[in-house]
């Protein structure tokens, strides 16, 4: 399906809603016209009539080489980045109905990893898709881990991560003819950490690969909830003798916790007075790097009351730069290859955050006890809200907010823009910068339909695919050469080394239970009271106080009222969580806005892995008269 756009218009929310934040950076350039974009969806293998096994015939599939799931399901399609030359893309699939083995179209089968044309030929079979995991023999994928997410190409063009493994074509670029399943090994990752005395291979989650092809970036859970972040390199190790994948395999060597023990206070006290460190390194979920590698790109600490956003710390000065301002959610984002751009993915433009993160510059005192449920509430379940965003490689800044990518359509059915169509993780660029690949996925019960007041709609993709694969093409510009790529040292100069064996830190952070003061970076100041229901005064607490008067923190933004938020995480589920919330902000200057709760209070329970939006009483934010509200139950 082709959609021929020209998003000629830079996203901008109304001008009373998000006027200009301050005067922009004199070091900065002034944001960047907006240009046309095209996007098109690219094709997939058909769909199989059902998931019984020889569905898939050939009369759906002529050419005898498969056919995906309907459904999303679980891990059934996870588009990544482009190869080397931008001319396919690479995607994680879920082949259903093949024929029973010895038929050749047997392989196509359960969880692969293929390529995608994205110049509009096909290979040499006469598909425009490529299976590269298919058929490759048993004793060249030996211990290969079932976790099959985020597919990305190494810029060497030979090599896929694939999940928690590593493809490799024996020197061949996959694309090429060249590259078969004969060709092509499928090795484990390895992690070795020690979990009560006995080797474990850990848990790392989300991979990510740096632009050297040898390091990698992940984030790992811990049982109670805790995440923690690390920063390793990759080892082939053909002959493992110890551990519990003794199979040919890459290790994770040289891994670093990233985390910085004397810059990782966001918030401290001293003599009874609070103060928030800007340039605090807590890597919260790693998103990824920059194009050449010199960053690191990351969900950290808020900056402003319920706004999450990504920021970047270099490498090696451990420099720290906050990307996106927006007040909706952002979190998926890559960058170009020569660090010019952004590609995110973001609520903004749906006012789904709005109703609590709307009104600017209010210091992020409340988040201490609400983070979880504002990181929460930007899914409903398996709907997301997300569209891709374009931004330069400097970030929001003053009233710039980037360009919808998929802007161009009329809403309708299957459109470009069809609010029913959400971007999923990851988009990417093509290495010269002229295409953006991106995938979404279509809203589907319990999220629509039934109790649910949202009907269903009916996808208007090949075989009614709930998912689909997006090319944006950026028309006005001239293929771009990369740069080098940075040469990253295996020891970051800012983290802490993490060799098998050593015991994470201990998370708890902040200050002790109390009564504080915050002072305004221009005026006034904000009480604040941080207690415990059960009366622990060791350094945790679940409520959270604040009362403002005169408080700014920007020009033109002044502060008065309160708020105050108590958490209760509702075990065993240790992402379980219920905020009772009361609020009655107002904020004068440069707008005029209220953030306000019922009398009664809000509440809200959710669970940060479902996202299911479950609320008693009212919270809703004003701004110069435009009224942003909760979204309702279930939506």
């Amino acid at each position: 399906m082709h959609f021929a756009t020209s998003s000629l218009a830079l996203f901008a929310a109304s001008a009373t809603a998000f006027p200009a934040t301050s005067v922009l950076d004199s070091d900065l350039p002034p944001p960047p016209a907006p240009e046309p974009i095209e996007v098109i969806e690219l094709p997939l293998p058909p769909v199989a009539p059902s998931n019984d096994t020889g569905s898939c015939t050939l009369d759906v599939n002529p050419r005898g080489t498969g056919c995906i799931l309907r459904g999303l399901g679980d891990s059934a399609f996870q588009a990544g980045d482009f190869t080397t030359d931008g001319n396919n893309v690479i995607v994680t699939v879920m082949f259903a109905g093949a024929p029973a083995p010895p038929h050749p179209a047997s392989i196509y089968d359960g969880a692969q990893v293929i390529l995608v044309k994205a110049d509009g030929a096909t290979f040499t079979n006469g598909d425009s898709w490529k299976c590269l995991s298919c058929g490759v023999p048993e004793k060249q994928q030996q211990s290969r881990d079932p976790q099959t997410d985020y597919p990305h190409v190494f810029r060497s063009g030979d090599k896929a991560l694939w999940g928690h493994n590593i493809l490799d074509c024996n020197g061949h670029q996959l694309a090429d003819d060249d590259c078969t399943p004969e060709e092509i090994f499928i090795y484990p990752i390895y992690w070795a950490t020690i979990e009560n005395g006995t080797e474990v291979n850990g848990a790392p989650r989300e991979l990510r690969l740096h632009p050297d092809d040898t390091h990698l970036g992940f984030s790992s859970f811990t049982s109670s909830g805790g995440q923690n972040t690390f920063f390793g390199r990759l080892q082939f190790n053909p002959s493992p003798t110890t551990g519990k994948v003794l199979a040919p395999r890459y290790e994770l060597v040289d891994v670093n916790l990233l985390r910085d023990p004397s810059r990782s206070e966001r918030l401290t006290a001293e003599d009874g007075e609070l103060k928030f460190h800007d340039d605090v390194i807590l890597v919260g979920e790693l998103r990824g790097f920059s194009g050449t590698g010199d960053e690191i790109v990351y969900i950290g600490e808020t900056y402003e009351a319920n706004n999450i956003d990504v920021s970047a710390v270099h490498v090696v000065t451990g420099a720290v730069r906050r990307l996106t301002e927006h007040p909706e959610y952002t979190d998926p984002i890559s960058f170009s290859a020569d660090n010019k751009w952004i590609i995110a993915l973001d609520t903004r433009g749906t006012n789904r955050q709005m109703f609590m993160s709307g009104m600017r510059h209010v210091p992020p005192l409340i988040d201490l006890v609400t983070v979880t449920v504002a990181a929460s509430t930007r899914n409903n379940g398996n709907r997301r809200f997300f569209n891709p965003i374009l931004i330069d490689g400097y970030g929001d800044r003053g009233d710039y907010f980037g360009q919808h990518v998929n802007a161009e359509g009329d809403g309708s059915n299957g459109a470009v823009n069809d609010p029913n169509w959400n971007a999923r993780a990851d988009p990417a660029f093509s290495r010269d910068g002229t295409k953006i690949v991106y995938w979404q996925a279509i809203v589907t019960g319990r999220e629509c339909g039934g109790a649910n007041p949202l009907p269903c709609p009916v996808p208007t993709t090949q075989g009614q695919r709930e998912y689909r694969l997006m090319l944006a093409k950026l028309t006005s510009r001239t293929p771009q050469a990369a740069p080098p790529v940075f040469d990253v040292p295996d020891q970051l100069p800012w983290a802490t080394p993490f060799p098998p064996g050593t015991p994470l830190p201990n998370t708890t952070r902040g200050p002790s239970a109390g009564e504080y003061l915050l002072r305004g970076k221009l005026s006034g100041v904000a009480h604040v009271e941080l207690s415990n229901s059960t009366g622990d005064q060791s350094g945790s607490f679940d409520t959270v106080a604040v009362n403002y008067t005169d408080y700014a923190d920007v020009e033109g933004y002044l502060l008065n009222g309160w708020e105050n938020a108590k958490s209760t995480i509702l075990w065993p589920n240790p992402w379980n969580t219920l905020v009772d919330w009361y609020s009655d902000l107002e904020e004068t200057g440069v707008v005029t806005a209220s953030k306000k709760t019922s009398l009664d209070g809000f509440h809200l329970q959710i669970d940060a892995m479902l996202n299911i939006f479950n609320a008693t009483g009212t919270l809703t934010t004003t701004i110069d008269g435009e009224v942003y509200e909760q979204p309702a139950n279930g939506t």
